[in-house]
């Protein structure tokens, strides 16, 4: 009798969990929630695509919500004809956009080019938002390795500040704050960039000003070789930086007790096992980081450990709380792992003041339908989830944007890109994402513009876990190792 009852709370749990996917994969496909256009291109200089707007990151200050993106991508020698803005200042309701003056010759007053790798934060301690720009000339002379715009509202930004020396390729610029109020180093802000020339060695400068100066470009002790790294700063001040390495082979991670005066050598955070998105989408594969009230730091990726073959990307987590030991690999439940739908591109919040077991994490990222699609038949599509409780469960995704054709976005010589990495933010406990959306050009003006949810994204009920869930034995990424260094503005003219 007693083993009848069990099979049968079995059987009843199973048909749970199979109606749970069916009500997932269901909701995947249901209408794109409403969003508002909150920039365009303003550009008409030759040799760049336009009309695109392209690699959004965005930061949220109360009901401030301010977004950095390129504008006007080039298809040779990377970068755009400017990184343009886009404010909020009423939750996003309403919103300003334009073009950051000084950077470029495009928008007035600046000596370079083109810009690209946008990155912004609010610094708390000083009241100043910070946006962090890598420039570049047109044949890839070597620049300083980042400028740095500063604004008290949003809204008016002053001509950038110069961070760095003169590096012969800088790349992958990020900066962050310590905005914890009780931190020893409370305003110091830190800038983050590798240097491809030496096979993608990072550095970081910091300042203790609001971004007016910047000390000199240091090293990490062991001279390490990290790709898109994203300093984030502990309640007791610790600095904890994870990133790629050069080769898309790990996750890799590095911290600082001393406010950024000295970089401890990075530890071996996880393996990347990756599955190359189909259709000539660019996909660099850069991870994505965030940190709770409490200094929990949360990495996700795109890999395909959890697949057989490799076939498709989930997306998939690991945390620390020193940056040191780090948790087991555990997958996003998007979906099935036997689901034909490839995830990619990922950009993580955490609602700020939450934490532990009450975490709210905000996931955005782009994915096809059918992770087997070609050039021509491949559609992308914006996705969402949400987990309140620190990851152990997460909401049914929601599709934010799509169907959209390759072919509709600016093109690179490492293929079409939507952007490198994408972003979003919360206000009173709700997410906004911002994202690059695509519909047919006209002759050859493309029509990529930035857009964000016309209201805030309201989470489901988080029903779903990978609970249970194990790599496949012997998972290996589809494609050989890379031999060169990973380099987003290797583009030659």
């Amino acid at each position: 009798m007693f083993k009848q009852i069990a099979v049968t709370l079995r059987q009843t749990k199973l048909l749970y969990l199979c109606l749970m996917l069916v009500l997932a994969l269901s909701m995947t496909t249901q209408a794109q929630v409403p969003r508002t256009q909150i920039s365009s291109d303003p550009f008409t200089n030759s040799i760049a695509q336009h009309a695109t707007e392209v690699e959004a990151a965005t930061w949220a200050n109360g009901n401030t919500i301010v977004s950095i993106f390129q504008q006007g991508r080039f298809f040779n020698g990377g970068g755009a004809s400017d990184n343009g803005w886009a404010t909020s200042l009423d939750g996003g309701v309403t919103w300003q956009h334009g073009p950051l003056p000084g950077l470029t010759k495009n928008s007035g007053g600046g000596i370079y080019d083109r810009a690209t790798d946008p990155a912004v934060i609010f610094d708390v301690a000083h009241g100043v938002w910070l946006v962090a720009s890598l420039p570049l000339f047109n044949r890839g002379a070597a620049t300083t390795a980042m400028l740095v715009s500063r604004s008290t509202d949003g809204i008016n930004w002053g001509n950038p500040v110069t961070v760095s020396r003169i590096f012969n390729r800088p790349d992958k610029t990020w900066i962050s704050c310590d905005n914890n109020s009780g931190s020893p180093f409370f305003g110091h802000c830190y800038a983050e960039w590798d240097d491809n020339s030496q096979g993608d060695l990072v550095y970081l400068s910091v300042s203790t000003d609001g971004g007016q100066t910047w000390g000199p470009a240091i090293e990490p002790a062991t001279n390490p070789a990290i790709f898109g790294a994203q300093p984030l700063a502990q309640p007791n001040g610790t600095v904890i930086v994870p990133g790629a390495d050069a080769f898309d082979v790990s996750i890799q991670a590095f911290t600082s007790t001393d406010g950024g005066a000295h970089w401890k050598p990075p530890v071996t955070v996880a393996s990347i096992t990756l599955h190359h998105a189909n259709g000539g989408l660019r996909d660099l594969a850069l991870p994505t980081s965030a940190m709770d009230a409490a200094g929990r730091v949360y990495t996700v990726w795109q890999d395909c450990r959890f697949r057989s073959n490799c076939t498709a990307n989930d997306l998939v987590m690991t945390t620390t709380t020193d940056g040191i030991h780090w948790s087991a690999v555990t997958r996003v439940p998007i979906d099935s792992v036997t689901s034909n739908i490839d995830h990619f591109l990922p950009g993580l919040a955490i609602e700020s003041g939450t934490s532990g077991t009450s975490a709210h994490l905000g996931l955005t990222y782009y994915f096809y339908p059918d992770a087997g699609c070609t050039k021509s038949t491949c559609q992308l599509e914006e996705g969402y989830v949400s987990s309140p409780n620190g990851g152990v469960s997460w909401t049914a995704p929601t599709t934010v944007a799509g169907a959209m054709s390759l072919s509709w976005f600016p093109n690179t010589n490492q293929g079409f890109m939507p952007g490198d990495y994408e972003s979003l933010a919360f206000v009173n406990g709700q997410a906004f994402p911002v994202l690059a959306v695509a519909t047919a050009p006209s002759g050859t003006t493309f029509n990529v513009t930035m857009q964000a949810p016309t209201t805030g994204l309201v989470d489901g009920a988080a029903v779903f876990t990978s609970a249970g869930d194990t790599p496949v034995a012997g998972a290996h990424s589809d494609h050989r190792a890379r031999s060169t260094p990973i380099c987003d503005r290797c583009e030659h003219d």
